[in-house]
């Protein structure tokens, strides 16, 4: 299995993340532990997740996701052989959130506990917070790593300027910088990553791990109308896909995915690892079958008649 640098970490995965924020949400922990087994099994080694995952639940309180996760790598004893991504800073309290050096150290130290584990590989701020110095948040991703407890630290849902003055800071403080950036990007939304994010990420060396790789399902085909919205609970979220040019890209997924014998989810994420700067996309699954488009996806050569006529439909 092919390996990618996260940045410049020195951390190697596979060019895929599995994305955890269904576990113990969509999908129980029976589900995720053989999901996660099939993952692994199939070559992949990393998996994204965060403290915040699943607050949004009835009765839960954040946290959920990391618990399984951790009780999967407990179960199975392979903790070294998989890289474990986790991320701080979304609110999960009114005193529970941003990237003062108070919080992010607590939420570190509860993410390792549900973990299971004593270090996390890559640690990320969720959301940015201009409330907290940037020297502030960063000198405390430095004493983490320094205490052996987070390996590399990354970011997600940060703008280009922000993520130029976090380069800036850290070189100019001497301590570790973003490796990573976790954005959104996917095949129905290009133009913000596009514009500058990726430019950005590439001149810098900075890893890129998208996550909604599938639009949250809507490129799998599987939402095609508004009737179709109860068809999951991701369902609700489709409609601001459901316009011309977002049934153009089913279109066209539809029509690659039959001449290449393969399924418009395949195309979707096979089309997302051939981009510029994009180190593994996240992407979640709910069942076996899902599964193995995702790892189909990791073998599919989209050829240059592919590519053009995914471009074509897509580009905003």
């Amino acid at each position: 299995m092919e390996r990618r640098e996260l940045g410049k970490s020195g951390i190697s995965i596979a060019p895929l993340m599995f994305g955890g924020n269904v576990f113990d949400w969509t999908i129980d922990q029976t589900t995720s532990f053989g999901l996660l087994d099939a993952f692994v099994g199939a070559g992949f080694n990393a998996v994204d997740t965060a403290d915040v995952y699943s607050v949004w639940v009835p009765g839960h309180k954040g946290g959920e996701s990391e618990t399984v996760l951790g009780a999967w790598l407990k179960a199975r004893g392979n903790r070294a052989k998989v890289v474990v991504a986790t991320k701080c800073g979304a609110p999960l309290a009114d005193d529970k959130k941003g990237l003062s050096a108070k919080w992010i150290k607590q939420a570190c130290d509860d993410s390792l506990k549900r973990l299971q584990t004593d270090y996390i590989d890559l640690y990320q701020a969720h959301r940015d917070d201009t409330e907290t110095p940037m020297e502030e948040t960063l000198t405390t991703f430095a004493d983490l790593i320094k205490a052996g407890k987070v390996r590399a630290i990354g970011c997600s849902n940060f703008t280009a300027p922000r993520i130029k003055e976090a380069l800036a800071t850290a070189k100019k403080l001497g301590v570790p910088r973003y490796e990573t950036l976790q954005p959104l990007y996917n095949m129905t939304d290009r133009k913000v990553f596009e514009a500058e994010l990726g430019p950005l990420c590439k001149a810098e060396n900075i890893g890129v791990i998208p996550y909604y790789a599938l639009a949250a399902g809507f490129l799998t085909g599987k939402y095609r109308s508004e009737a179709d919205a109860g068809k999951s609970k991701r369902g609700g979220g489709m409609k601001k896909y459901l316009n011309p040019r977002g049934m153009g890209i089913l279109d066209a997924l539809d029509a690659v995915a039959r001449r290449l014998d393969a399924t418009p989810a395949q195309v979707a994420v096979a089309w997302l690892m051939t981009r510029p700067g994009v180190t593994a996309p996240i992407a979640s699954a709910t069942s076996g079958k899902q599964l193995d488009d995702l790892v189909a996806a990791t073998k599919l050569k989209l050829d240059a008649a592919a590519l053009e006529q995914l471009e074509k439909a897509s580009a905003e």
